[in-house]
């Protein structure tokens, strides 16, 4: 179970930032109209949401997820792949900080030369997978699988093909269930699990997050919707539009733990 949320509101750079999206240039109004949605479905699961406010030097900073990777007992300050995103960790790692006493007994970094981003780990019950991407070279995945082994869970490395982020095309929802789209659907690192066969033609639905009861997931994916149903779980649908314009998905904008 979360109990608690980190969001952060984009600010108006935002429309400025990264991406390697041909979406066109996001509408700040109906940005911040869905970004308040995300809020308000997180908080029907029953988490308490610490929301930071926008910070403009930084485009890509509502997207907290990439900054670090929480576990029950520690947690891990990331070093983004993006040199412009860098600065980001220092305002996250003081939020986390507040939470140090109730929740960590340990904070460890990523170090440089090695990058990671949050976006590239997907934990399953006590094993890591740590993505290879644009973002998260070797060093940076080695780092992790190191700290994630001295605190005592599995740690598998997975080079992506595909996909920007690991969590781009892959979910746990629980129950030894995983969502997985395009190279992961066969993935030999991820045969034991049950998969939920998310079409190429809905991708972008992969990237849902499971919060309690619920599963979010992104609007306009019947399909997925339909067989995220079927396996037992009630759903949550969220308009996206404006943050798929920058590369982002719905597991992206909040840090969970």
């Amino acid at each position: 179970m979360f109990k608690h949320v980190i969001v952060k509101t984009p600010g108006k750079s935002y429309v400025n930032g990264l991406t390697t999206s041909d979406l066109g240039t996001p509408n700040y109004e109906q940005l911040l109209e869905q970004h308040q949605a995300y809020v308000d479905a997180l908080k029907t699961c029953g988490v308490a949401v610490t929301h930071l406010p926008a910070s403009e030097e930084f485009p890509d900073s509502t997207f907290v997820e990439d900054t670090a990777v929480l576990a029950a007992e520690f947690a891990v300050i990331t070093n983004p792949g993006a040199d412009s995103r860098n600065g980001e960790i220092k305002e996250i790692e003081a939020t986390l900080k507040e939470f140090y006493t109730e929740f960590y007994t340990k904070l460890h970094y990523i170090k440089a030369p090695g990058t990671l981003d949050g976006g590239d780990i997907l934990q399953v019950d006590d094993h890591f997978y740590i993505g290879i991407s644009d973002r998260t070279n070797e060093e940076g995945a080695r780092q992790l699988k190191e700290i994630v082994e001295s605190e005592g869970y599995k740690g598998t490395i997975v080079p992506l093909k595909e996909f920007f982020h690991l969590k781009t095309g892959i979910a746990y929802l629980g129950n030894n269930t995983i969502v997985a789209a395009g190279e992961f659907i066969d993935h030999p690192d991820f045969e034991q699990y049950e998969k939920i066969i998310v079409s190429k033609e809905e991708e972008y639905a992969a990237n849902c997050i499971r919060v309690n009861d619920y599963v979010i997931i992104p609007k306009g994916y019947e399909e997925t919707k339909r067989k995220i149903n079927e396996a037992g779980y009630e759903t949550i649908e969220l308009e996206m539009s404006e943050f798929q314009k920058q590369d982002g998905g719905l597991s992206c904008l909040s840090l969970r733990f």
